[in-house]
C-alpha cells in the first residue's frame, strides 16, 4: 500500500519514513522544508520513497497527492520547544489550523474520488496542558480545561477536526499523541532566535538537546528550566514511530484515540543528572542552578499508556538510558558541524 506523509523531512517524520519503508510500503513525503531547509534523508535514494516539495496548505497539491494513497499521517506542522511556544504563539495557532484545514480538504475529496481509507493525525501531549489529575487517559481531554498554549489548544483543534471531518464527511480517523519524543535528527530550525541560558546561547529546541549542548559547552553549574520537578516521559522516536504505524494500520484503532509513550517518567532534574553523568563521568560533581520558568512549562504529564497496550498491543520499551546512549553522540557530531 501507499502511505502519504506530510511533514516528512521534520523530526518524528524521519522515523516515520523509515518505519513505514521497512514494512515494505510506498511512501509519499510532503515538506516545504521550511523549518531545516533543504537535508538530506538516508532514505532520500529509496525506491519506494518519493518526495514532493510542497506546501501542505495547498489543498491541489495535497488532493493530487493524496489521490492514489490508501493512508495519510498528518504530521506537517510548526513545532518546537517551550520558548517556541512563546516567541511564535499565532503562527503556531494561524499556520497549523491552515495546514490542517487544507490536509482535511484533501482527504476528504481523496477519500470520495480515490483510494484514501483513514487520516492518522498526530496530536499531542499538550492537550491535556490544563488537567489537574494524573495519569491522563484518552477522553480526559474533553473533561479539562482546555490548553492555556496556543499550541496546545490547536492541537486539540486537530482532534476535532478529525471527529468533525467523520461527522459530515464519514472520512475515518486515528487521533496519535506522542509524548516528548526524543531521538536522533532534531536540528536548529531556521528563524529560531537565539536564547540566552546561563552562558551558553540556545536555539529554542527541546530539552534533551539543549542540556546537552550545554554541558558539551562545559556549562558549570548547569542552568535548568524551574526548579527540575517537571515531570515528563521521554519517549525514543523509532518507538513512537512505530505506535503511529501500529495505528495506522489497526481495523480496531478506526475512529480512536492513542497515547504513545513510555510508561517511565522522569523530571528534568532526573534528566539533567544522567545526561551530565554519561558526559562527565562519576567524578564530576553534578551542579546546577534554576533559571525563572515560562507560563507554559506545564509541570507534569503522564500518560496512560494502557490503552494503547491494549489495543494495540505497543509499548515503548526503549529506556531513557539507551535513548541517550544514541542521542548524546549525536547531538555532540551535530553541535561539532555547526547544525545546531
Amino acid at each position: 500500500m501507499k502511505v502519504l506523509v506530510t511533514g516528512s523531512a521534520g523530526f518524528i517524520g524521519g522515523y516515520l519514513v523509515e518505519e513505514l519503508l521497512g514494512k515494505g510500503y510506498e511512501v509519499v513525503g510532503v515538506d516545504n522544508h521550511s523549518k531545516y531547509g533543504p537535508i538530506t534523508k538516508s532514505y532520500d535514494s529509496h525506491p519506494n520513497y518519493k518526495l514532493i516539495v510542497g506546501d501542505a496548505r495547498d489543498v491541489d497539491l495535497m488532493t493530487s497527492a493524496m489521490m492514489d494513497c490508501e493512508h495519510v499521517i498528518a504530521g506537517a506542522a510548526l513545532i518546537g520547544g517551550i520558548t517556541y511556544f512563546h516567541a511564535y504563539a499565532y503562527d503556531l495557532l494561524a499556520t497549523n489550523e491552515r495546514i490542517m484545514a487544507s490536509t482535511c480538504d484533501a482527504a476528504i475529496r481523496a477519500h470520495r474520488q480515490g483510494k484514501l481509507k483513514k487520516v492518522t493525525y498526530l496530536s499531542s501531549s499538550m492537550v491535556f496542558e490544563s488537567t489537574d489529575h494524573w495519569p491522563s487517559a484518552e477522553g480526559d481531554e474533553r473533561k479539562i480545561a482546555p490548553p492555556l498554549s496556543s499550541y496546545g489548544f490547536q492541537k486539540l483543534a486537530v482532534e476535532y477536526f478529525a471527529k468533525a471531518a467523520w461527522d459530515q464527511y464519514k472520512l475515518p480517523y486515528t487521533i496519535v499523541r506522542p509524548f516528548n519524543c526524543v531521538g536522533v535528527g532534531e536540528m536548529r530550525a531556521l528563524g529560531e532566535v537565539e536564547v540566552l541560558s546561563g552562558n551558553v546561547e540556545l536555539a529554542m529546541s527541546h530539552v534533551v538537546p539543549d542540556l546537552v549542548q550545554k554541558i558539551l559547552k562545559g556549562q558549570d553549574p548547569l542552568h535548568i528550566l524551574g526548579g527540575g520537578d517537571q515531570v515528563r516521559h521521554y519517549t525514543y522516536g523509532g518507538d513512537l514511530a512505530r505506535g503511529i504505524v501500529l495505528a495506522m494500520e489497526s481495523d480496531a484503532a478506526h475512529n480512536e484515540d492513542f497515547n504513545l509513550s513510555t510508561a517511565q517518567g522522569t523530571t528534568v532534574l532526573e534528566l539533567a543528572e544522567a545526561i551530565w553523568r554519561k558526559i562527565k563521568g562519576p567524578d564530576v560533581p553534578f551542579r546546577y542552578t534554576s533559571d525563572p520558568g515560562y507560563e507554559y512549562d506545564v509541570q507534569k504529564r503522564v500518560p496512560s499508556v494502557a490503552k494503547a497496550k491494549e489495543v494495540l498491543n505497543f509499548e515503548a520499551l526503549t529506556t531513557l538510558d539507551e535513548l541517550l546512549d544514541e542521542v548524546i553522540p549525536w547531538i555532540e557530531m551535530a553541535v561539532d558541524e555547526g547544525w545546531i
